[in-house]
């Protein structure tokens, strides 16, 4: 079996993969030994890996040396996708292991990936499994401190259950409308571009956000919640 972890600018996860079937996947605060005590004592991992945009635990790192074959995950590794992007060095590891699961679950397809999270962040992959990269804006709640920390007199809100109409008449209403409509306007009309360049693009959508922005994006999406950590066991696979 493989453990997977990803360590995201929110929250860490876990799974454990036994070849392509996920058998165990959990969000955590924070990773520690004792998190991963718990996990190994239910399986028997024999190969794991990490991608982490943050600093990670010694301890975690020492715990999967001493008891896994860790693969070391970083622009060295071997990929079961060509890398098309100009930059590579500073590709975050985290979308390349969010491209490989895309292009896994869909072979010889064109997919586009939305990460909606603390960033808002595209990624697309063409059906040649080639990964051509993306963009990378503010996320909802970036958005709503920005237009508070920015400015003297903005409040600072955070998504409502209700979706604003896209005219409001009161000042929290129209930083709700900028901010939730704009994001909208925005991942409606970059999976059009996306589309008018290269036809037919399945659309996947991951993220703490993906659930609320899921309803008020007119396009057809499939929900992906898990999409980096299948990335992560598929670059496994492709090493051991």
């Amino acid at each position: 079996m493989n453990i997977a972890i990803d360590i995201g600018n929110t929250l860490q996860k876990i799974a454990v993969f036994n070849s392509d079937e996920c058998m165990y996947c959990q969000s955590f605060p924070l990773v520690t030994e004792a998190v991963l005590l718990s996990v190994f004592r239910q399986f028997s991992i024999k190969n794991s890996i990490v991608s982490s945009v943050a600093e990670l635990d010694a301890q975690v790192v020492d715990f999967l040396k001493i008891n896994t074959k860790i693969i070391p995950y970083t622009h060295q590794t071997k990929l079961p996708l060509s890398i098309l992007y100009k930059s590579t060095e500073t590709l975050g590891l985290d979308r390349i292991a969010n491209a490989v699961g895309a292009a896994t679950l869909f072979p010889a397809q064109n997919v586009l990936s939305i990460q909606a999270g603390t960033c808002l962040v595209f990624d697309f992959v063409n059906e040649y499994k080639e990964y051509l990269g993306g963009s990378i804006s503010p996320g909802i709640q970036m958005r709503y401190e920005a237009l508070h920390e920015k400015t003297k007199n903005l409040p600072y809100l955070s998504a409502k259950n209700i979706p604003p109409d896209f005219l409001e008449t009161d000042t929290n209403g129209s930083l709700h409308s900028g901010v939730i409509n704009g994001i909208c306007y925005e991942i409606n009309g970059f999976i059009e571009a996306y589309k008018e360049r290269f036809g037919n693009v399945v659309v996947l959508i991951i993220g703490g956000d993906f659930a609320y922005l899921k309803k008020l994006i007119k396009n057809t999406i499939f929900a992906a919640p898990n999409l980096v950590l299948k990335g992560l066991n598929e670059i496994i696979k492709y090493n051991v």
